[in-house]
């Protein structure tokens, strides 16, 4: 809990509640948790409130029984309640419960309170709407530039060449013609993966931005050639004598249940592309992903790897690192397996034995221009 300790101590206002359970109780539900600790020991003094329709899930089929939905969460100690569809049955419910001593009136006044406190904290009887002449100033430049110096701090090089002595990244610019594959390479919507625009996100030419194909047309020198092909066959890639390859490659947009995975492979044909390309010249892959994925099988093929995450609209960003004139600092956030069947694997575990370890991350110098 020490990261709400020290979260309220610095004044956050409002929690929500997880969809999770503990010990089988769901925290929609858990008044020890939610009244006990989170405003009894931490003395909290905000509003908590539900998920997305929280309530409607402690019944299984959900919002079966709502009646007993209302009064279990709000009795819990949620104070507000995240209503998508029918608020008017929420409050009927509630009203009924509240007429016959179900829940206390003492309860909707702290409820009340807790919610007016953090609204006058604010401001917002004195100034309800959002400053709306700041809104010129979203997507721009400044905003973006430090987005793009996100991106490039947060890549992690996961291998580079077969030995310290021969490193392939950084690229160079100046080639006779470069190779770059895989549906990740030119698509907005993959690069900025779930909760873009929309709640699983999309594909293709979602909002402004620059894909990485394009950064990397906007990096090379103008001479050389930079040939896209999503999914080339062998043939292809043998006959044009390629100086050498990107390969972006990774997971579709997803947002929460929906990402779910009982393999986290790369869905296809991601590993087959990797597989082609990197047979027949040099390759340097690059991973678009919320997480770490099965990639120990595709390890000894692939020349380089770099693990982009989901970089989101400035893909200038990578290739910022992937040509050198920036070099690689980033370090695993989280450990990455060899085999889902290791997982969960954590720091200290007695057989901890991962691909790469957490914090794990090589380092390359930027190239000097002369």
């Amino acid at each position: 809990m020490a990261g709400y300790y020290n979260s309220i101590i610095k004044g956050v206002s409002t929690v929500m509640v997880s969809y999770s359970s503990w010990n089988g109780l769901r925290m929609h539900a858990n008044k020890e948790l939610v009244t006990g600790f989170l405003k009894g020991t931490l003395r909290f003094r905000g509003f908590v409130i539900s998920d997305w329709a929280g309530i409607d899930k402690l019944t299984y089929p959900w919002h079966t029984n709502y009646t007993y939905s209302i009064l279990e969460g709000v009795n819990a100690g949620i104070d507000m309640v995240m209503l998508p569809y029918n608020y008017t049955e929420f409050i009927d419910g509630l009203t009924y419960l509240v007429n016959n001593n179900f829940v206390q009136m003492t309860r909707i006044d702290d409820a009340v309170k807790r919610i007016l406190r953090v609204k006058f904290q604010m401001g917002l009887f004195e100034n309800p709407l959002a400053d709306y002449s700041l809104t010129k100033y979203l997507g721009s430049p400044e905003h973006r530039e430090l987005a793009r110096e996100a991106v490039r701090r947060s890549l992690v090089l996961l291998k580079n060449g077969a030995n310290a002595d021969e490193p392939v990244l950084p690229l160079p610019k100046k080639a006779t013609s470069i190779l770059v594959a895989g549906a990740h390479a030119n698509n907005m919507g993959y690069q900025c993966g779930g909760w873009t625009i929309t709640w699983q996100g999309l594909s293709g030419n979602t909002t402004i931005g620059t894909t990485i194909l394009s950064a990397i047309e906007n990096t090379v020198d103008p001479e050389t050639k930079v040939v896209y092909k999503e999914n080339p066959d062998s043939e292809f890639v043998k006959s044009n004598n390629f100086s050498y390859a990107i390969v972006v490659v990774g997971e579709t947009p997803y947002a929460e249940g929906s990402g779910d995975s009982l393999n986290l492979t790369i869905p296809a044909p991601g590993p087959d592309i990797m597989t082609t390309v990197c047979a027949s010249v040099k390759c340097v892959v690059v991973l678009i992903t919320g997480r770490p994925v099965v990639i120990q099988p595709y390890l000894a093929q692939v020349d380089a790897l770099v693990a982009a995450w989901l970089p989101g609209t400035e893909g200038q960003g990578v290739t910022d690192v992937l040509f050198g004139d920036y070099g690689f600092t980033g370090k695993l956030a989280r450990t990455w397996f060899k085999t889902v069947d290791q997982l969960p694997m954590n720091v200290g575990d007695p057989h901890y034995d991962p691909l790469f370890p957490f914090g794990f991350g090589l380092t390359t110098e930027p190239v000097k221009a002369y």
